[in-house]
């Protein structure tokens, strides 16, 4: 009796398992990531969180398939932004949140900013510096305790004393902050090898340093070197022992160019860099993350009366007009690109906004959704589950209305949205 009992369950297991419900998903045009030109009248296979078949034409769903229909639509993997701050929001006066906000208020933000970033089409973000809340939001992503992207985060960055990324810059003596917010701050090879190890221990997943001054820091320059090549080897070497990446902030040249040759994966906003800095990034492969729409809001924003910072002003108005036309020169160099916004210092939501001024600067549409889409996949180590739309990869799958390759403005028409093969936005 057991026995019969037994394989009676046993077929039962079976017979669930043989009419698992399929979606199938009819896409009127489909980029795939990969191909350079666009396919039309494709049909997608999801069953859980998997694309298990990609087949021409309109396939006719049989038993318990689910259809979703997307026939008028651009079906493309979806997109990742190499460099967002989740955790914070551009506004008015902003830098004086720094001492009206307690973690619980950052958390809350920033789960209302992973909602908006998954539902705009970016199913995957680098987080690159916060207060650690960061971490703890991808955490909850995971569990699936909120709604957001995948997060890949550097946790909080690593900076030099005074340096961007310092988070005691222009607070009075009489103020302190937590040891914990201090260990990013660091001087000497020794510090730096120790700071990484502290994001490894706190979580982290890449890694985040600040190689020249920044724009948004209150402090008098926006493009001086902050570290010595000595200490960025340091930090890569050590990351590298962690299966981390570098991640090196950098306006100025000569800090760049430290960063680079010390062995950084990847190099953001690169507003000054020159024809040498280029040629360094072509020898060592690394790739560049622009940051365009970064420059353009802050280059707005300081037109405004009180926005910002009196030592923040002259650098956003001088640096902010330039990463577009660094971008043009570096792309036509032969620089790799990544996708990047630096959202948060720009409006979460808004990230699509980047494919228009890269298409604008000289970059092809399909370049710059791969991109957005490929291209992160592989500097993370990731395109074997990620980045394309291929057998056997996790469902991230967005749609436009419209087609990009035709009106690269349609990135910022998102109406359907799908994560690990759950459906978020759409039908």
């Amino acid at each position: 009796m057991r026995k019969q009992l037994l394989t009676l369950a046993g077929l039962c297991l079976l017979s669930t398992a043989s009419f698992a419900q399929r979606t199938l998903i009819h896409c009127g045009t489909l980029i795939d990531g990969i191909q350079n030109d666009a396919q039309s009248q494709v049909t997608l296979v999801i069953e859980g969180k998997k694309i298990t078949g990609i087949q021409k034409g309109f396939v006719a769903p049989t038993g318990t398939d689910k259809v979703i229909n997307l026939k008028n639509q651009t079906v493309m993997p979806g997109l990742t932004d190499m460099h967002v701050h989740i955790e914070q929001e551009t506004s008015k006066g902003g830098e004086s949140k720094r001492y009206q906000q307690n973690q619980a208020d950052i958390a809350f933000d920033a789960a209302k900013y992973a909602k908006t970033t998954l539902l705009s089409g970016f199913t995957t973000v680098r987080d690159l510096g916060g207060s650690g809340v960061n971490i703890a939001l991808r955490n909850a992503i995971n569990k699936g305790t909120t709604i957001g992207p995948r997060v890949f985060t550097s946790g909080r960055t690593i900076a030099t004393t005074g340096g961007h990324g310092d988070p005691s810059n222009a607070l009075a003596e009489k103020l302190t902050l937590d040891p914990q917010y201090m260990t990013g701050v660091v001087n000497g090879p020794d510090e730096c090898r120790q700071a990484v190890r502290q994001r490894y221990k706190e979580g982290a997943d890449c890694i985040k340093i600040t190689a020249t001054g920044g724009v948004l820091s209150i402090a008098k320059s926006g493009k001086a070197p902050q570290f010595t090549e000595e200490e960025i080897k340091a930090v890569v070497e050590t990351a590298k022992d962690y299966g981390f990446i570098v991640a090196a902030h950098a306006h100025g040249t000569e800090g760049m160019k430290r960063a680079i040759r010390a062995g950084v994966t990847t190099i953001e906003h690169g507003t000054y860099m020159d024809d040498e800095a280029m040629e360094l990034m072509k020898q060592h492969g690394t790739y560049f993350v622009p940051t365009i729409i970064a420059g353009k809001t802050v280059a707005d924003s300081a037109k405004i009366p009180g926005y910002y910072h009196p030592l923040v002003v002259p650098k956003a108005l001088e640096i902010g007009p330039l990463i577009q036309a660094t971008f043009a020169k570096a792309y036509k160099a032969g620089v790799k690109i990544a996708f990047g916004t630096d959202s948060g210092v720009s409006i979460h939501g808004y990230n699509a906004y980047e494919f228009q001024y890269m298409v604008e600067a000289g970059m092809p549409a399909m370049e710059a959704i791969k991109s957005a889409t490929i291209v992160p996949a592989t500097i993370m180590g990731t395109q074997k589950e990620l980045g394309s739309i291929e057998t056997g990869k996790i469902a991230d799958i967005i749609a436009t209305d419209g087609n990009p390759l035709q009106d690269i403005k349609v990135m910022r028409k998102v109406s359907f949205v799908m994560k690990d093969g759950v459906v978020y936005k759409g039908n």
